[in-house]
C-alpha cells in the first residue's frame, strides 16, 4: 500500500517537478553551447589534459567513457572521464564541463574536506539505498517499529550524500572557471556562457538534494506514524 499512498506523491511532487526542471535546463543549455565553436578550437580533452597539468597532475589520465553527460572524476582509480560529446568536441560547452572534472581532481589533490567526506561513505550510501527502505517496510510489516528506524537511518546515508554533493560541486564549478580564466583558454563571452552551463549543471544537484530531503521526510512522517500508532 506504501507504494500507492498519495501522501507520497505529495511530499515527492515539488522535488519531481524541480528535478524535470533541471534536467531540461542542462540538456538545453549543453545543447545550445555544444553548437557553438570555441574560438581556440580546443577539444574537451585537450583542456582537461592542460588544466591537469597546469597542477601538476601530470599521473592523472583523460579517458573517454560512452553516453551523455555521463563526465565524472574517479577518485579511486584517480582519473578523469568524459563523454564522447565532451572529450571529442570543441565547442563551448565541451570547455566547461571538462573543466569542472579537472576541478575535482584538484580538490582530490588538496584534500577538501568535503569531497573526502563524499568519497568515504559511499560504501554505506551503497548499503542504505539498496537495504533502508526494504528495512523500513519490513519493519513495518511485522511491526517492529526499532527495525523500520534502522532502514530510515540507513536510508538517510543518501540524503547526507546528496548534502555533501552540493559544495563538492559548487567548488569544481569554481575551480573551473578560474582555471580556465587564468589559462587563457576562454574570453569574457565564453566565460559567462561556460558559467551558465556549469550553473544549469549545479541546479540538478540542487534538485537531487531536495528530493533525498523529501524522500526522507516521507519516510520519518510513516515511521513516527507507527510509533504513535504502537504506543
Amino acid at each position: 500500500m506504501f507504494y500507492f499512498d498519495p501522501m507520497y506523491v505529495v511530499f515527492l511532487a515539488p522535488a519531481l517537478l524541480l528535478m524535470l526542471y533541471a534536467q531540461w535546463r542542462v540538456r538545453s543549455t549543453v545543447g545550445k553551447y555544444g553548437q557553438i565553436p570555441n574560438r581556440l578550437g580546443l577539444s574537451g580533452a585537450q583542456v582537461a589534459r592542460a588544466i591537469l597539468d597546469r597542477n601538476g597532475l601530470f599521473d592523472i589520465p583523460v579517458e573517454v567513457t560512452p553516453g551523455q553527460l555521463t563526465d565524472h572524476y574517479d577518485p579511486l582509480r584517480r582519473v578523469v572521464r568524459l563523454s564522447e560529446p565532451v572529450y571529442y568536441a570543441r565547442s563551448v560547452a565541451a570547455l566547461g564541463i571538462a573543466a569542472q572534472e579537472t576541478g575535482h581532481a584538484i580538490q582530490h589533490q588538496q584534500g577538501y574536506v568535503p569531497l573526502q567526506l563524499r568519497t568515504a561513505i559511499v560504501p554505506v550510501v551503497n548499503l542504505g539505498t539498496n537495504l533502508g527502505w526494504i528495512m523500513i517496510l519490513a519493519g513495518i510489516l511485522v511491526g517492529i517499529t526499532g527495525l523500520a528506524w534502522v532502514g530510515v537511518a540507513l536510508f538517510a546515508s543518501g540524503t547526507l550524500f546528496a548534502l555533501l554533493t552540493l559544495p563538492v560541486e559548487f567548488d569544481a564549478s569554481r575551480r573551473a572557471l578560474a582555471a580556465l580564466t587564468t589559462m587563457g583558454i576562454v574570453d569574457r563571452t565564453e566565460l559567462d556562457q561556460n558559467r551558465e552551463v556549469l550553473n544549469a549543471a549545479a541546479l540538478t544537484y540542487v534538485a537531487g538534494l531536495v528530493a533525498a530531503v523529501l524522500n526522507l521526510l516521507y519516510w520519518i512522517s510513516v515511521v513516527s506514524g507507527m510509533q504513535r500508532r504502537s504506543e
